[in-house]
């Protein structure tokens, strides 16, 4: 759990209670909401959120929040859900409680709407409206062929029923993270904390069925930016039609397949046009690139164990884990850059010591009764603050995910560095890295 965001804080919207945070200190005042799997909280916990938002709350004070019927904001009645007006007072008191008289909105998904009628309602309180994976419309009509057909809304509502909150599912709403285990676990536990699976598949059926705000479109008076992925649950032409009806809109196609905060990447290139588009200026982001070698580690079958186990158990596991491997880290002069809920992500000045680090983390930590593995590679890497990005971070996660149960695997370069070191290897042949290209050849360092 990531303890360093901001206090949630509640404010009334008739006799039920919305969740928001502040950061940031302006000039201006940006809201940012999410929709139906959103949670403020949670969200804290992943790699990309905590690379979008305080890129964000660097140039503006950022009000963030979750409207009725998610993440942290009080539920709503299946059989009674607020219709798309009433999901504006959401925002009107949201901006109240944080003392914004106008501000830009940021909205993604179902919560598009909301911000697409309170802009056309309230253009005195709205400087500008940034559109991402959102839609006027879901369903299928004969003035709007580009939605979804009755049958594929209630063939898409079963799913959310069956697998809301499961791995599966955080891998549609996410397939650019569908290789990172971490992350699909985290989005999973972030659904299932906003909504039950009945719940949301109400929402968004509701959502899907009703939701129509085009009469708006030819309202909304403020420049607009229309951000749209490629995705499952919004496709692009969604994206398009809102930049042809909404008067001066610009529209830029994500690359990537997610519908939210997928990977650090997709975020970067979403901070990158919101900034643009809000100053009027690339933000300036202080970037170092240095050559490093990242050691990824990880705990297998983590999800299995912890089922096994119960939580407070593995929670006390999971403690012991974390002493270890910091004392393996500072004996080897390793930098913590990230934690992963069940593993690592270090850095090290030195090839030599990466390797001797990941074998001692691995005998330390089974003695604990834990199987880790880790995965290494030598190159060069973005900093920015305390983090580290770059393809080289990606290899090493790749290579590490290669690795079975007690093995540390290294890619062929940071081999290379280290002959004469006296540690030697066994050849696993050579592999394609998702997302990475052309092949690799790893090795096992030998115990």
């Amino acid at each position: 759990m990531n303890d360093s965001h901001p206090q949630v804080r509640y404010t009334s919207v008739g006799d039920a209670n919305v969740a928001y945070m502040v950061l940031g200190d302006g000039p201006f005042d940006l809201l940012y909401s999410w929709g139906l799997g959103g949670h403020i909280d949670l969200i804290w916990d992943q790699p990309a959120a905590q690379r979008l938002f305080p890129r964000l709350a660097a140039f503006s004070r950022l009000i963030m929040f979750d409207r009725r019927g998610t993440g942290e904001s009080d539920p709503v009645p299946t059989g009674g859900l607020p219709t798309w007006e009433d999901w504006t007072e959401d925002i009107r008191a949201v901006l109240k409680a944080a003392g914004s008289k106008r501000a830009a909105l940021f909205a993604s998904i179902d919560c598009g709407a909301t911000a697409i009628l309170f802009t056309a309602m309230h253009p005195d309180r709205v400087s500008a409206l940034v559109l991402h994976n959102t839609t006027a419309r879901y369903m299928a009509a004969d003035d709007y062929p580009i939605g979804a057909s009755p049958e594929a809304i209630r063939a898409m509502t079963d799913l959310v029923e069956t697998q809301w909150g499961t791995e599966d599912f955080a891998s549609l709403v996410s397939p650019d993270a569908s290789n990172d285990a971490e992350l699909l676990r985290l989005g999973a536990r972030q659904l299932r904390a906003c909504a039950t699976p009945r719940a949301a598949a109400a929402q968004f059926d509701y959502i899907a069925r009703n939701l129509d705000v085009r009469e708006a479109l030819p309202l909304v008076q403020v420049p607009t930016l229309v951000l749209q992925s490629e995705n499952a649950f919004m496709p692009i032409a969604h994206g398009r039609y809102l930049a042809e009806h909404i008067s001066g809109a610009t529209l830029v196609e994500l690359p990537g397949q997610g519908v939210g905060q997928s990977t650090i990447e997709e975020m970067d290139v979403v901070a990158d046009e919101v900034a643009l588009f809000l100053t009027g200026e690339p933000q300036e982001v202080e970037v170092d690139r240095i050559l490093t070698t990242v050691m990824f580690t990880d705990i297998a079958g983590s999800t299995e164990r912890a089922a096994q186990m119960g939580d407070r158990a593995w929670r006390l596991t999971l403690d012991a884990h974390d002493n270890a491997v910091r004392e393996q880290l500072r004996r080897f002069r390793g930098r913590e850059v990230n934690t992963t809920g069940d593993g690592f992500v270090a850095s090290f000045d030195g090839p030599g010591r990466a390797i001797r680090c990941a074998r001692a983390t691995i005998e330390a930590t089974t003695q604990l009764g834990i199987e880790v593995r880790a995965g290494l590679h030598t190159g060069e890497c973005e900093v920015r603050g305390d983090d580290l990005g770059g393809l080289a971070v990606h290899i090493a996660a790749r290579v590490g995910a290669l690795a079975s149960p007690g093995e540390a695997f290294i890619s062929g370069t940071v081999k290379d560095l280290v002959v004469g070191s006296g540690i030697e290897f066994e050849d696993r042949g050579e592999h394609l890295l998702k997302g990475v290209p052309g092949t690799w050849k790893l090795y096992a360092v030998r115990g």
